[in-house]
């Protein structure tokens, strides 16, 4: 075997190694150029990078540099044919946008899978079901071995193809009777009655809420609604007063919002929002208004994100173990890649209300 300095690698230039330039003006780096780099078999550099235990250390390391030297990157597709495995999960989020409570559970799980030896995939569905069926469509044709959607699909076309796809899926951060596959979550309903319990038990009588036009926002309204109904936090017959935005919530919709209410309703005590983002704009407001939070009105979020304990006041609101989501998801696919049955496939996660000084 002809030995090799590391002084002695050098680069492949464009048009000399391997194949030559593709289509696209680019070099088609191949392991056999690794391999004549590093002055060994093709086969010796293929164990070094797949079964490195096969080979010495220093074998492991020449193969190494000549690789980066070379600019090579192994021909995932190519394994995944093989294996039929491409190692890749999907993640379906509604929004990326910053204060987004998702990122968390993201995080988590990204963490969980790369363990595990997976990358994410992550995909932006938005709150349009075309738009949800055409990014279903595009991730199950690159063939991951796992999808995570973060919410419950709402899409039949999008729930059918999911279904036929032949691979585990997560749904989470939501529940529901009919999921795909399997869910790990909590009650969006059940927070929205909790919220208005809580204003109820700490003597506020007089609601309104600022909410939006997204799934798991009008579950929670609506478990809000019902609940302040039922403890009399509106006059009877008559609806809580609401303020309807579009989704993804914004700061701006909680000065927005309580300006709305307050111009009809200047009586209310509590409001409830949507978001922590939302809350504190809601904050703003009352402040510009010099309303006295929670002596004079009462502000309500959702999410508990970073800065909910250092709003001023501290923000009252209900807490989602987003890292608890998004392990328990990722150990579900896992499992389920694994040839292991998950059981139970439901995984209800909770939440808790999380009292601070504006409510």
């Amino acid at each position: 075997m002809t030995k090799k300095s590391v002084h002695a690698i050098k680069p492949v230039q464009a048009g000399t190694a391997g194949e030559g330039l593709s289509a696209r003006g680019r070099v088609n780096i191949t392991l056999a150029d690794v391999a004549r780099v590093a002055g060994i078999s093709t086969i010796t550099a293929s164990r070094a990078l797949n079964n490195p235990s096969l080979v010495t250390t220093e074998t492991q390391r020449r193969v190494r540099e000549a690789a980066a030297s070379v600019g090579y990157v192994p021909n995932l597709i190519a394994g995944s044919m093989r294996s039929n495995r491409t190692r890749l999960i999907a993640c379906l989020v509604p929004t990326i946008a910053s204060g987004s409570a998702f990122l968390v559970a993201v995080h988590a799980m990204t963490e969980s899978f790369t363990a595990a030896g997976y990358q994410v995939m992550l995909g932006e569905r938005g709150y349009d079901h075309s738009r949800e069926e055409q990014l279903v469509e595009a991730v199950i044709a690159r063939r991951p071995d796992g999808i995570v959607v973060t919410g419950v699909m709402l899409s039949e076309a999008a729930r059918r193809r999911l279904k036929n796809a032949g691979m585990p899926i997560v749904e989470t951060w939501d529940m529901t009777d009919t999921p795909i596959d399997m869910l790990v979550g909590f009650s969006h309903l059940q927070v929205g009655a909790e919220i208005a319990k809580h204003l109820h038990a700490n003597g506020y009588r007089r609601v309104g809420m600022v909410t939006n036009r997204e799934p798991r926002g009008e579950k929670r309204a609506q478990g809000f609604s019902d609940a302040a109904k039922r403890l009399g936090l509106v006059a009877p017959g008559a609806e809580v007063p609401t303020y309807l935005m579009d989704a993804p919530s914004r700061m701006k919709h909680g000065r927005e919002g309580l300006a709305h209410l307050l111009d009809r309703y200047p009586d209310l005590d509590a409001v409830y929002c949507a978001s922590d983002l939302v809350a504190v704009g809601a904050l703003i407001e009352a402040k510009s208004r010099g309303l006295q939070v929670p002596k004079q009105i009462a502000v309500m979020g959702f999410g508990d994100l970073d800065f909910a304990m250092d709003t001023d006041p501290p923000l009252t609101t209900i807490h989602v173990d987003g890292e608890a989501i998004g392990r328990q998801a990722a150990a579900c696919i896992i499992t389920r890649l694994s040839n292991e049955d998950v059981v139970p496939s439901v995984i209800d996660i909770g939440f808790s209300v999380m009292a601070r000084e504006s409510a």
